[in-house]
């Protein structure tokens, strides 16, 4: 039963704090969430009263097996500061999810010794839907073995070298947003045709969720699938080519370049 300190109670923080307590692997009450918000640790109590709270990140990393950080990229070095000298680098694990803090920085914030681990996960990891892409530094087989199956259990993983972190960030990070934003782009396109949002919301998702079954089930690219619903001279290609006439592969694309950066901290 491994005992987890969360650093940050914020978007990301709280969105795995809620996937965990959810999970059959760790323990609402081995749980310890910190943020100098009350606000924000209010909003745990009324989640899970078994996780344990605080504001102090020293106090909520005592007994930790696992100390995630999960606070934005400029406020990293200032929780390291709080927190490197209560470290047990021997027996805890550290977990960076900030973006565009790379090992490099990490060790020389902590400790060359330091078991340290960079994660990108999405905001689905609330619902324990996430893909997440873990990079590792100093972990034993069997470190990375627990880290991935805690991440597993709230979605899917992946183990990446350090460089490939920014590209999948840009896919299931970034990603999500883009999937966000075409699903409101067809419930638009719905109400112009006449059809309530609530009604064009309980279509697009489950027609999405169909595509992906497709795609699992059959192994397949999207392009065959593509062409068993493009019946010549039909309307689904007619749709399809007013798409591309006006740039929808190639704002996707241009989209995932764009994001393919890493972040200034």
């Amino acid at each position: 039963m491994k005992k987890i300190a969360i650093i940050g109670g914020g978007n990301i923080g709280g969105a795995i704090a809620h996937g965990l307590q959810q999970g059959k692997l760790i323990p609402a009450e081995n749980i310890t969430i910190s943020d100098k918000s009350e606000k924000t640790l209010n909003k745990f109590r009324k989640i899970n009263g078994s996780m344990k709270l605080t504001t102090s990140n020293t106090e909520a990393i005592e007994g930790a097996d696992i100390i995630i950080i999960a606070v934005k990229p400029w406020l990293v070095e200032t929780v390291a500061t709080e927190i490197e000298r209560s470290i047990d680098y021997k027996k805890q694990i550290i977990i960076s999810i900030a973006v565009g803090i790379d090992f490099e920085k990490l060790i020389r914030l902590f400790d060359k010794n330091a078991v340290l681990f960079r994660i990108i996960p999405n905001t689905a990891i609330e619902v324990k839907e996430s893909f997440s892409t873990i990079a590792q530094y100093n972990a034993s087989e069997e470190q990375i073995a627990a880290v991935k199956e805690i991440f597993d259990e709230l979605g899917t993983t992946m183990i990446v070298k350090e460089e490939q972190l920014i590209p999948f960030m840009a896919l299931s990070s970034c990603g999500i947003a883009y999937a966000f934003r075409y699903i409101r782009a067809s419930m638009e396109g719905a109400v112009e045709m006449g059809i309530y949002p609530d009604d064009a919301r309980e279509v697009i998702l489950q027609t999405l969720r169909g595509a992906i079954t497709l795609l699992e089930t059959n192994q397949s690219h999207p392009e065959v699938e593509i062409d068993k619903v493009t019946t010549p001279g039909g309307i689904t290609i007619k749709g399809l080519n007013e798409m591309e006439a006006n740039g929808f592969t190639n704002a996707v694309i241009k989209g995932l370049l764009k994001s393919n950066i890493a972040p200034n901290p």
